[in-house]
């Protein structure tokens, strides 16, 4: 069981405690900047993957209402913006996935050091659980374009 630090503790043991704090605090801080910078490659690669399936949308309707004789190659934009998409996505979620796996070791280590309290839970990230959601959307858009089958064909 930990003493209890008050206002009447020496000041070096005060001083230490409120590093400890300080230093669990930064966790969470970096925590939340990881989800903003993975927050910030969903919202890129939604936009790619939304503007190419629009783009390949568009000219595969302007296809079949004979408006344009070919749209092969503006149809293979769309698609290859839909592809980058999806790549820049799972790149992004494998590169959180790591990032927090070593933000978890290291603040497991700092635990057992004694240097940090890790009272608290360091729950699974909402922002990963969207992103991969996201990720399932992408990849039945591009199976859909390109077998044609389905809602997005």
């Amino acid at each position: 069981m930990k003493a209890m630090i008050s206002a009447q503790s020496p000041s070096d043991e005060i001083s230490v405690e409120l590093s400890s704090r300080r230093t669990g605090m930064s966790f969470h801080r970096t925590r939340m900047s990881a989800d903003r910078t993975l927050m910030a490659i969903i919202r890129t690669s939604l936009s790619l993957i939304s503007f190419g399936f629009t783009i390949f949308q568009f000219f595969q309707k302007l296809a079949e209402n004979n408006i344009v004789s070919t749209a092969t190659s503006t149809r293979a934009f769309g698609m290859t913006l839909v592809w980058i998409g999806i790549g820049m996505l799972a790149l992004g979620i494998l590169f959180h996935v790591q990032f927090m796996i070593g933000l978890r070791h290291e603040r497991g280590q700092m635990k057992e050091e004694g240097l940090i309290h890790a009272e608290s839970h360091f729950p699974v990230s909402l922002t990963l659980l969207t992103a991969v959601a996201l990720l399932i959307l992408g990849i039945a858009a591009i199976v859909s374009m390109t077998f044609r089958t389905g809602p997005f064909g």
